[in-house]
């Protein structure tokens, strides 16, 4: 068989090619690449140059800035890719916001010596990340250990959908981001119906887009799933303790305690294997009586938005 050097610029290839045990081929990750455990020690490629302590609403506003005067949120370290010379580099044009720009990775890769592969991943539904998951491993050499993962993934999907069949469909808002708050999109909305909920803000294989609090007012969802985009829990439940006392307080979900707050940055950002774990989340939230499965806070938090404090 033969054993490939790759550098991983995506937290979900770099999960993709641990689950499919090729973790001793990757040579290089990004600073964000944080699971399993085993790839944060791995050299570090990538550096942001945005602060992720500021408030969503400045983060939102300096992302906008940085992409509109420089084109790009990260800096790719050229030289110590040369030093690691990794055969194949993992990418994406997707999102600008998640990644170093494609363009970038193109031209730094064509201008070293080694002249690396680049390969564009690009899921936009949840199909599009089973077959990046069968891209990974057949450019790996391991296209039947990648087959055997996505039928145990597509296995489980099936599962879900065929427990929620019949279901009433929970009226759900779900937002990928708070100041301004952006709506679900790409694979999400996929999910949000598998898991038998129905949210109309949602664009299914399509960006996420902005959405006007008017609108969240008007739609008056009877669950809220809060899911930033590269945030945690606890990263999440800063930005909504200041919402609390203001947008949020006039919706059903939140006087009813249906507010969730969920870890995106590792389940529903990320399109890699745990794409399933966050559908199985989802249902858990819509439908306890058929999922009753006790997450650690960790994963996801019912929060009583009104509270003068919560945690």
């Amino acid at each position: 068989m033969i054993s490939v050097r790759i550098c991983s610029l995506l937290p979900s290839s770099t999960e993709i090619l641990f689950a499919l045990g090729l973790g001793d081929r990757v040579v290089a990750v990004t600073h964000e690449c944080d699971f399993p455990p085993q790839a944060a020690v791995k050299p570090q490629v990538t550096r942001s140059e945005i602060n992720p302590l500021l408030a969503s609403a400045e983060i939102d506003f300096r992302v906008r800035q940085q992409l509109e005067n420089v084109g790009s949120l990260y800096q790719l370290d050229a030289q110590l890719l040369e030093e690691l010379k990794p055969d194949i580099i993992f990418t994406q044009q997707l999102c600008t916001v998640c990644a170093v720009s494609y363009d970038n990775v193109y031209r730094i890769a064509n201008s070293l010596p080694s002249k690396p592969r680049v390969v564009n991943l690009e899921p936009k539904s949840l199909e599009g990340i089973f077959e990046n998951i069968l891209e990974v491993g057949s450019l790996a050499n391991v296209a039947d250990r990648a087959a055997k993962r996505v039928n145990e993934l597509r296995q489980r999907v099936e599962k879900v959908r065929h427990l929620t069949l019949n279901t009433d469909r929970r009226k759900l808002l779900f937002l990928e981001w708070l100041e301004p708050p952006f709506c679900a999109g790409h694979w999400v909305p996929e999910l949000i119906d598998f898991a038998g909920g129905f949210d109309p803000f949602g664009k299914r294989h399509q960006p996420s887009s902005q959405l006007a609090w008017e609108q969240i007012l008007s739609y008056n969802p009877d669950v809220i799933v809060v899911s930033c985009c590269g945030f945690s829990v606890e990263r999440a439940l800063k930005e909504i303790h200041v919402l609390a006392n203001n947008e949020f307080q006039h919706l059903t979900a939140a006087r009813e305690a249906s507010f969730f707050v969920v870890d995106g940055s590792s389940y529903f950002s990320r399109p890699g294997p745990r794409i399933v774990d966050s559908l199985e989340i989802l249902a858990a939230i819509l439908h306890p009586e058929l999922f009753p499965i006790d997450y650690p806070q960790s994963v996801v938090r019912r929060v009583n938005i009104l509270a003068t404090e919560y945690s």
